[in-house]
């Protein structure tokens, strides 16, 4: 029997996730705690796969951040905003869309909110490297972005904050 077969899904991910792309995802969360050089194997031939499927960036992005691989999770979080961008038709440059964001609706759509969730990732991203001014800036472009807080980005927001207390 190979090891696929029996092969246990540990990680749900989107339900239309392409077959191919979903087993090597869920071989890499299953690498990830033993053999974490397999599993960034296994993420990135993921994303290889199927370019524009968004779960390969966030899968990636986070097992860089939780590594401590702090820039490369950054360059993954970039890349997402840019494909996310790129299928939803909105500028993928944040500082842009802020200035524009009467013109876009961030909760028109799945890519247009996991654009809003992986930006939420990058400021927390910029705080953990100390770039607080950055990740401010971020911050204040969620608010908005996304009003309603449908991201969850209130919560990198209070964490920035008491960041700044404690700091002062």
């Amino acid at each position: 029997m190979s090891q696929v077969s029996v092969f246990e899904e540990r990680v749900l991910f989107s339900p239309n996730l392409p077959e191919e792309v979903n087993k090597l995802l869920q071989m890499a969360v299953a690498a990830s705690h033993a053999d974490k050089p397999l599993a960034e194997k296994y993420f990135k031939q993921a994303q290889q796969l199927d370019g524009s499927c968004l779960q390969t960036y966030f899968a990636l992005y986070k097992f860089y951040f939780y590594q401590g691989r702090l820039l490369e999770a950054e360059r993954e979080v970039m890349a997402a905003l840019e494909e996310a961008a790129r299928q939803g038709g909105f500028p993928a440059d944040y500082r842009r869309l802020g200035r524009e964001f009467v013109s876009w609706d961030m909760y028109v759509s799945e890519i247009s909110l996991f654009y809003l969730y992986s930006l939420k990732a990058l400021a927390f991203i910029k705080l953990r490297r100390h770039l607080d001014a950055e990740a401010q800036l971020i911050l204040g472009i969620m608010r908005t972005l996304d009003p309603q807080d449908r991201s969850g980005a209130s919560v990198i927001m209070d964490l920035a904050d008491a960041l700044q207390e404690d700091a002062a």
